[in-house]
């Protein structure tokens, strides 16, 4: 359950992305340790999307840092944008690089960094990610070991995990 320090605190963090030009669409699920980074204007954010704590978008190639010595490269950056489509979720301390869409029904798991655009109906891991199933395998294998707790009480659940 969240407080209602927190849901007020995450009103707040999501309000001042979208005054700086985040766009999300309806229905979503933003953690309050979600980094916009930034550059928010750069990102698109669809429908039914869920960012879970720690997951940070990378707006820019902070790299170019190296070539800022050189008189003619002294003002240089590196920018993309990042869109993320409809029904997807991104897992804990995920990172989103530049130049980076990400399509409709994904999952992006805890930890990936994302280099390159995910193929709608995915399912991408490691670092840098790569695809390891489409999402009706994916759906296949939590159909078979899946457990139907979302709606239990915090008692009820604990009762029956334990049980198991």
């Amino acid at each position: 359950m969240i407080s209602i320090f927190k849901r007020f605190l995450l009103k707040k963090h999501i309000k001042t992305a979208k005054k700086n030009g985040l766009v999300i669409g309806k229905d979503c699920y933003i953690h309050s340790r979600v980094d916009f980074g930034s550059e928010p204007y750069l990102i698109k954010i669809g429908d039914h999307v869920r960012l879970t704590a720690g997951v940070r978008f990378i707006t820019h190639d902070g790299g170019v840092w190296i070539f800022r010595h050189n008189e003619e490269d002294k003002d240089i950056d590196v920018f993309g944008k990042i869109t993320i489509g409809n029904n997807v979720h991104i897992g804990v301390n995920a990172i989103i690089m530049p130049n980076v869409t990400i399509g409709d029904n994904c999952v992006v798991g805890c930890g990936a960094v994302v280099t390159k655009d995910v193929p709608s109906n995915s399912v991408v891991v490691g670092v840098p990610a790569r695809v390891i199933e489409t999402i009706d395998e994916y759906h296949k294998k939590v159909k078979m070991k899946g457990v139907n707790t979302h709606s239990l009480s915090f008692d009820k659940k604990r009762e029956l995990l334990t049980k198991k």
